[in-house]
C-alpha cells in the first residue's frame, strides 16, 4: 500500500510538473523564442535604449547618437554577404580589390540608409512572432505595429557565423531589401557598366541624387 501510494504520489508529482509547464508555455510575456531571436531582439532593443535617451536628443548630439548607432548595428548585420548577395552574379566578376571597395560603399549606404530610418522611430509596438531555423540559417518573423494600429510585418534573415547570428537580408511587407538592390544594381550594370554603379554609390554617400540606389519604403505610414 504504501508503495502504491509511493507510486502514485510520484505520477502526481510528474502530472504537477507537466501542468506547471504547461501553463508557463501559455503565459502571456513569456517568450521561448530562439538565439537569433534573442539576438535580434537585443540589438533592436539597444537601437530602441539609444534612440529615446534624453542624453542624446537633439540635432546637436546627432553625430554621436548615430556614432552609437552604427556600432550597434555593425555587430548583427553582415554587410559583406549582404554586399555579395546584392550583387549577385556580379560579384564572381570583381577582382579582390573591387569586392572589398564594394563592400565598404554597401555598407555605408546601408547603415545610412537604416540610421534615417529608425531615427524616426516613436514609439511603435515591436512583436516578435515565430522563428524558424534550417541548419545555419535562421528566419526572425516580427511586426511593427503603428500608433495607427496598422502592422508592418518584417522578416530578418541570419546567417550563424559561430555563436553569432548575423542579418543578411530583411523583408519589410514581403519586399526584399537585398532583392531591391541586386535589382537596382544589375540594371545600372546592364545598362551602363560597373564603374558607373560604384560612381552613382559614391554620389549617393555624398549626398547627391542617385535615386534609383534608394531602399524599400513601407507602404504603411
Amino acid at each position: 500500500m504504501r508503495a502504491g501510494n509511493a507510486g502514485l504520489g510520484n505520477r502526481w508529482r510528474v502530472l504537477a510538473l507537466v501542468v506547471a509547464a504547461l501553463l508557463l508555455l501559455s503565459a502571456p510575456g513569456v517568450s521561448f523564442a530562439g538565439l537569433a531571436t534573442d539576438q535580434v531582439k537585443g540589438t533592436v532593443d539597444q537601437v530602441l535604449k539609444i534612440l529615446t535617451d534624453p542624453a542624446l536628443k537633439g540635432e546637436q548630439k546627432a553625430q554621436e547618437r548615430r556614432a552609437k548607432l552604427r556600432q550597434v548595428v555593425l555587430q548583427r548585420f553582415g554587410f559583406d554577404e549582404m554586399a555579395k548577395r546584392s550583387l549577385g552574379r556580379n560579384w564572381t566578376e570583381r577582382s579582390p580589390q573591387e569586392r572589398k571597395e564594394f563592400a565598404k560603399l554597401f555598407t555605408d549606404l546601408l547603415e545610412r540608409a537604416y540610421v534615417d530610418r529608425v531615427e524616426g522611430y516613436t514609439g511603435e509596438k515591436i512583436i516578435y512572432q515565430e522563428e524558424s531555423v534550417d541548419g545555419n540559417f535562421s528566419e526572425v518573423r516580427s511586426k511593427v505595429v503603428t500608433k495607427k494600429n496598422q502592422e508592418v510585418p518584417i522578416i530578418y534573415r541570419l546567417e550563424r557565423n559561430d555563436s553569432n547570428w548575423e542579418v543578411y537580408d530583411i523583408i519589410i511587407e514581403g519586399v526584399s531589401l537585398v532583392n531591391n538592390y541586386r535589382t537596382q544594381f544589375s540594371k545600372i550594370i546592364r545598362t551602363s557598366s560597373y564603374e558607373e554603379l560604384v560612381k552613382k554609390m559614391h554620389a549617393k554617400l555624398e549626398g547627391e541624387e542617385a535615386t534609383e540606389l534608394g531602399a524599400p519604403k513601407p507602404k504603411v505610414k
